[in-house]
């Protein structure tokens, strides 16, 4: 259900002041980033050659945003909020933050009163893109008050001004409602960031909302399967679970995109980990259930993949499939060719899965095994080049085109650097083999 005009401002005016308290009562003295072996594990392959390029490759908002994201959790998992205790966050030089640095000379500030969406940067007339800049400016506005009347605009465009889907889903596109499953990586995580630090529980709460919402229009069911006329219906039912990449008037796409069910999973783990370790005060009374709702998604998008490999893997070379439900592709061709991108991103998924929810990922269960076999595989073949060029990959602009991506993508560079951020750190719990 959408939030009322009301609702939105009394948002925005509880923000406003629990900010202005936060950033004089409640914020430490500054501090430098904690400095770690960010490296300490071989995955396979030269992971810091892969996560050096990682910052070189972005030319878009949402390449900017996700590649601060993986630099963070390589560099300073402590301030990610898969850290052990992210909240409330300290107040860090930018300079000896990685991320930090890298984002703030990404950000392109719009502080005009027509900006919209484009506070942190233009999104082309996307409304998440820049969104996915938004924890990074959160983090910049601890030490810059620029950057945090930057994110507090964003924020409020998002659950104020932008269209909305029939059910209240926040729309990934300004000019019309239109639902892509690439939004749930940029936009919630930063709405429960940003929620989590300003104390507010009703943001929290619609950041777990927003992802309900999307998985209730997007996900492929009995209702909505998928269209992929080379599949049984038998074989369709199998793949429920997993999410459509777009729907809406401009620019639908029916076919379960392997790296638009990698964003959203990645998207909903972030949000999942921002409420388990939120201050307490902001849910109480609803975090078990929120916690079930987040799991019980990711679960849902996770089960046809290692249940039904012998549809959604490419079989020439062992990754996911760019579109899950398409057998019609090779190394050379077609929509179902086996990708880095979407295989590494549900990956790290499972490596998060494994330390957040691990009455699901056990040591021994398919899912980590499935993730462990993405790892093994990158590392083997010509998976990467000595420069740490990953590929293949899917298009990053052209999801649809037929052949492998091997110039060198974005996403996938960020993804594979999310991955082994992930596998690092469920080794170093104690759950994931070093092998």
């Amino acid at each position: 259900m959408s939030m009322s005009a009301p609702s939105t401002r009394l948002i925005l005016s509880f923000i406003a002041i629990l900010s202005v308290s936060y950033s004089v009562t409640g914020a430490p003295a500054t501090k430098r980033g904690i400095q770690h072996d960010p490296f300490p594990f071989f995955p396979g392959f030269d992971i810091q050659a892969v996560a050096d390029l990682s910052e070189q490759l972005p030319s878009h908002s949402w390449e900017y945003g996700f590649a601060s994201e993986a630099i963070l959790e390589i560099y300073n998992p402590e301030l990610s909020v898969y850290g052990s205790n992210p909240f409330p966050p300290l107040v860090i030089d930018p300079s000896s933050v990685k991320a930090l640095a890298y984002a703030q000379s990404k950000i392109q500030l719009n502080l005009s009163p027509n900006a919209g969406a484009n506070v942190l940067i233009d999104g082309d007339g996307a409304t998440g893109d820049p969104a996915s800049l938004g924890l990074s400016a959160t983090l910049l506005g601890l030490s810059n008050s620029t950057y945090t009347k930057a994110a507090e605009l964003t924020m409020g465009y998002l659950v104020g001004s932008a269209p909305r889907w029939s059910n209240g889903a926040i729309s990934h596109r300004a000019d019309v409602a239109e639902l892509w499953s690439d939004h749930i990586y940029m936009a919630p995580p930063f709405l429960a960031y940003y929620a989590a630090v300003t104390l507010n529980s009703t943001l929290l709460r619609e950041a777990v909302h927003q992802c309900s919402l999307y998985r209730d229009v997007l996900v492929a069911s009995a209702s909505n399967p998928s269209v992929n006329a080379n599949l049984t219906n038998a074989e369709k039912a199998e793949l429920n679970g997993l999410w459509h990449h777009i729907i809406g008037p401009q620019s639908t796409d029916l076919g379960l995109w392997s790296t638009g069910n990698g964003w959203a999973a990645g998207g909903i783990t972030r949000v999942l980990a921002t409420v388990m370790k939120a201050p307490v005060v902001l849910t109480l009374g609803w975090k078990d259930e929120a916690v079930s709702t987040l799991k019980a998604i990711l679960k849902e998008i996770l089960d046809p993949l290692v249940s039904y490999q012998e549809i959604t893997v490419d079989p020439f070379n062992g990754f996911l499939r760019n579109y899950l439900d398409d057998r019609n592709g090779t190394e050379t061709g077609g929509h179902g060719f086996g990708e880095i991108s979407g295989s590494s991103m549900l990956a790290a998924v499972v490596y998060r899965l494994a330390v957040l929810a691990p009455e699901i990922v056990t040591p021994s269960s398919p899912y980590l095994a499935f993730a462990e076999s993405i790892r093994t595989t990158i590392g083997s073949g010509n998976h990467v080049s000595a420069d740490g060029l990953v590929a293949p990959t899917a298009d990053p602009l052209c999801w649809q085109c037929t052949v492998p991506f091997t110039s060198g993508s974005p996403e996938g560079q960020s993804f594979v650097v999310a991955m082994y951020a992930g596998w690092r750190d469920c080794v170093l719990a104690g759950i994931c083999p070093n092998n």
